[in-house]
């Protein structure tokens, strides 16, 4: 029950950060001009829908996963990642759950930083086929939502306490 709970917080308190309300499904039925009655000789294909059984988050090495423990990112250099991730929800519109990040505040410079870490609720959404895999969705992306302390950014004069939400694209 726990888990259902945290997951549907999640969700509220996602869609009320982005304004965004999670909404509807993509219709199986082509939208389209009105056809004509179809007979079983001339009947099309079935048509694809967004739902699939299997979704996936793809890394930055361009592999799928299902519900991964840790994912990394900051693709280019692996200063910002996740791990602990623990999911209270994986379906095909939305994935939710928690888990902590890990960031390198880079001071003076990134090699020379130390690392952070943050406790997040963790969201992916967006839904898009995954090339050259037909069937499977991926999501497309990612919105952290700090629980506690967060990340300090810089405003272009001094370092101050990042947004309280961050949403970025995912890799394709």
């Amino acid at each position: 029950m726990k888990r259902r709970r945290l997951s549907l917080v999640i969700a509220a308190i996602f869609a009320l950060a982005l304004g965004l309300g999670i909404s509807g499904a993509v219709s199986a039925a082509p939208i389209g001009p009105a056809t004509p009655a179809l007979t079983a000789q001339n009947s099309p294909a079935p048509t694809p829908t967004v739902y699939s059984e299997l979704t996936v988050v793809v890394n930055c090495q361009g592999h799928a996963q299902t519900r991964p423990g840790s994912f990394t990112l900051a693709c280019a250099d692996g200063n910002d990642y996740l791990t602990g991730l623990s999911w209270t929800s994986w379906t095909p519109r939305l994935a939710s759950g928690y888990g902590t990040q890990h960031e390198n505040d880079c001071i003076p410079y990134c090699a020379a930083g130390h690392f952070h870490t943050y406790p997040v609720l963790v969201v992916l959404w967006g839904a898009a086929g995954l090339h050259g895999s037909p069937g499977i969705v991926r999501y497309t992306t990612i919105t952290l939502l700090y629980t506690g302390a967060r990340p300090e950014v810089y405003n272009g004069h001094k370092y101050v306490e990042g947004p309280a939400t961050v949403t970025m694209s995912l890799p394709s």
